[in-house]
């Protein structure tokens, strides 16, 4: 009924109905057709109607946009005989391939390795693209350049600060990463001057390749020879005394300590920047394809992880050695660059 002091208005069927109400003609008897949405000239219809298509179309058109920024929609390049992402630091051979062997600190240094050679090939992208870098792409090389940065400080943290530790109590012997620990601060220094330098631009047009390429020059060789011997050091302590049997509670244990600790440290680092970063160069073709299906998660969440979580920064990825599916590609920057054999940043 309209409210006290305003007569209903009728229909041309003499039916009343209150204006102000979407409700249908008072007599039951004789409904004629009417919704929301059928009476043409209210303004709360019309809300209503909008309320509902923004709903439909605004997921429509992020995911769209999300999907056409993911790195599966990227062009993957075939590689030629132009510099890849192998070179200048040389990738690690990983301990089960090389010796077949399945123990736990094997198995852990294996698992490392792989995680060494993302970051390695992180290093060797940056190295070679760097001197061929365009103007519109700088802001997005800056970016690409600090995940690395932010990728190799927390893994560096995560070591120091848990893994070595959970491992020097398990072994019983705190000098176990003595040599480690050195190693560690041998390149800090350089590191720091890395993130420095890009953090201090005033803006992307004030980056230059050449003095990047100065900057990492001066690591190299210390932040080689760690990722390397870290491996050998860790595949080694399978001889310590105080090492775990196999099939014992206490390897079960150390096991576990390797697994936990692997699949925290690179989410834990970000998972907009330096877990894309990690898997788009990760080479799945490596080792005769070993380690296809590594690091071990439902395809779904890795599909995730790269083309949902990767599109926040879908500007960074096409600097990445490898495309979604992981395999190796031509480097982004090297396309039109001009060069066959070697580049500006061997000469």
């Amino acid at each position: 009924m309209a409210p006290a002091g305003r007569q209903p208005k009728r229909t041309s069927a003499g039916q009343s109905y209150d204006s102000c109400s979407p409700s249908l003609p008072t007599n039951p008897s004789s409904y004629q057709t009417h919704t929301i949405c059928s009476l043409p000239a209210r303004p709360g219809c019309r809300a209503l109607k909008m309320a509902g298509y923004l709903l439909l179309v605004i997921p429509s058109i992020l995911m769209s946009l999300l999907v056409s920024r993911a790195p599966f929609m990227m062009t993957t390049i075939p590689q030629t005989t132009k510099p890849w992402a192998d070179g200048p630091m040389k990738l690690i051979t990983t301990p089960q391939y090389e010796t077949k062997k399945t123990d736990i600190f094997t198995l852990g240094a294996t698992h490392m390795a792989l995680l060494h050679n993302s970051i390695l090939r992180g290093y060797n992208s940056i190295y070679q693209q760097a001197p061929y870098i365009q103007e519109a792409d700088k802001a997005d090389f800056i970016g690409y350049s600090q995940a690395w940065h932010k990728f190799v400080k927390s893994h560096h943290d995560d070591e120091e600060e848990s893994l070595f530790t959970k491992v020097e109590d398990l072994l019983d012997d705190k000098n176990v990463f003595a040599e480690t620990h050195k190693e560690h601060e041998s390149f800090l220094a350089g590191l720091g001057q890395f993130n420095e330098y890009l953090t201090s631009l005033s803006s992307p047009s004030d980056f230059s390749g050449t003095k990047l390429l100065d900057i990492m020059k001066g690591f190299q060789e210390p932040f080689e020879s760690h990722f390397h011997s870290e491996i050998s050091t860790i595949a080694g302590l399978a001889a310590h005394p105080n090492a775990p049997k196999e099939g014992t509670p206490e390897a079960a244990n150390a096991s576990l300590t390797f697994k936990k600790w692997g699949k925290s440290t690179v989410t834990k680092a970000g998972t907009a920047d330096v877990v894309p970063f990690f898997l788009l160069n990760l080479d799945r073709t490596a080792e005769d394809g070993m380690w296809a299906n590594w690091p071990p998660m439902p395809a779904p969440i890795k599909w995730g992880l790269i083309n949902l979580a990767g599109a926040w920064h879908w500007g960074w990825w096409k600097f990445a050695s490898c495309d979604a599916a992981g395999q190796p590609r031509e480097l982004y920057a090297l396309q039109s660059s001009g060069t066959e054999d070697k580049t500006k940043a061997e000469l």
